[in-house]
């Protein structure tokens, strides 16, 4: 898949802007705070939903506008596809496609992306969520279905959390235990499959970063990945959970539902206590380690670096493989002035493969020659083919 033509209004610091694509890389290059980021931003949230940079869509509008736009032209297998979405400060957001309404949550089926960006070393440094965020970002671009689980899980664990908290209020039980068996029941049909479809996607992932991370830092580091389950009593966020007994010890025969089960009756009483839900995929984790050692306060800089790209590079490689719409779009912002020249080179070669690549510099010397085609030139907004 690639984007032929890229159009945005009021989104960040462009009150509009058209930026004409090409297959193969294209090249963005402009000081920084020009806007380079903004485009590939734009492209990143038709796929995701979301921005790596701030939480609330609300700050991807322009300041003083009440919607913004981002349209996006699409090619694959010989069709063309145009693609739209509004982000609204007050209402919901509005998106179509071909010009027929669709519900936002449906972009992820048109329109896959990766994009490595700076702001990405917290996949590996930061907190359990930024994982956990990475693998259900990658979950629904593998399978835009999940989309709908995951909301129904938050809905649902939301819901239970609030019965929790309300009965270690008022000191009842009877009764509203009885309706928390009702919600146990669905919080954990809805957690199981999002924690098998998360360990299933931990295993595809293995094969992928072992090869991304070799050819980016051209050695054998052993990068790997684990999952950190919180109903076997693996909890990042939870010192007790690591001594659970009947987590830590359950049967290899039963299935994620029983386990999960089993978790939440052995946890049952600190739940009330606190007015939490403390086990389940919202409290799972993953390890990430290079030569046995976790990257999270043992790697390097550059090593922790080069493991969050071997990570999104690994990312693209599953999509290319299994999604219907061919090769991911893939971005990277800012990437090459973190690399030596060896490096840079590298990463070249590793993408210069897909159908699409877009990159920002601040400079043109940091990028291989190679990538160097395309180049569109930015300055405060304003946008020129060069």
């Amino acid at each position: 898949m690639i984007v032929t033509h890229l159009n945005i209004s009021d989104f960040r610091n462009y009150a509009t802007a058209d930026v004409a694509l090409q297959p193969g890389a294209n090249l963005f290059i402009g000081r920084n705070g020009q806007g380079k980021t903004n485009l590939v931003e734009s492209l990143g949230y038709l796929s995701t939903l979301g921005s790596h940079r701030v939480s609330q869509d609300k700050a991807m509008i322009r300041a003083g506008q009440d919607a913004a736009i981002i349209r996006a032209k699409l090619h694959h297998a010989g069709r063309d596809m145009l693609v739209e979405v509004q982000l609204n400060r007050s209402g919901p957001n509005r998106a179509q496609v071909n010009r027929g309404v669709i519900k936002p949550r449906e972009l992820p089926r048109y329109f896959s992306s990766v994009l490595f960006a700076p702001e990405d070393l917290g996949i590996v440094r930061g907190d359990p969520g930024a994982r956990r965020r990475f693998l259900d970002e990658l979950l629904v671009l593998r399978s835009p279905r999940l989309a709908s689980i995951l909301a129904d899980y938050d809905r649902t664990l939301k819901q239970r959390n609030t019965l929790m908290k309300s009965a270690r209020a008022t000191g009842v039980r009877g009764a509203q235990l009885s309706t928390l068996e009702v919600w146990d029941d669905k919080l954990i049909a809805l957690g199981s499959e999002i924690i098998d479809e998360r360990v299933a996607l931990v295993d595809a992932l293995r094969a992928p970063i072992a090869d991304a991370y070799s050819k980016v830092v051209d050695a054998d580091h052993g990068a790997a990945l684990e999952p950190l389950l919180s109903i076997l009593g693996r909890d990042a966020d939870d010192d007790d959970a690591q001594n659970s007994p009947d987590a830590a010890t359950a049967s290899g025969n039963q299935t994620t539902a029983e386990r999960f089960r089993a978790a939440l009756a052995a946890r049952r009483s600190q739940e009330l206590e606190r007015g939490l839900t403390l086990v389940g995929p919202h409290r799972d984790d993953v390890l990430f380690t290079l030569n046995d050692l976790p990257v999270k306060g043992y790697a390097s800089h550059g090593e922790s670096w080069s493991f969050a790209l071997a990570l999104k590079l690994a990312s693209a490689e599953l999509l290319r493989r299994d999604s219907f719409a061919g090769d991911p779009v893939l971005m990277l912002d800012d990437v090459f002035a973190e690399l030596d020249k060896g490096r840079r080179s590298r990463l070249a070669t590793a993408i210069v493969d897909f159908e699409q690549v877009i990159i920002t510099a601040a400079v043109i010397e940091d990028i291989p020659e190679q990538l160097t085609a395309h180049t569109v030139h930015i300055h405060a907004g304003t946008i020129t083919d060069g």
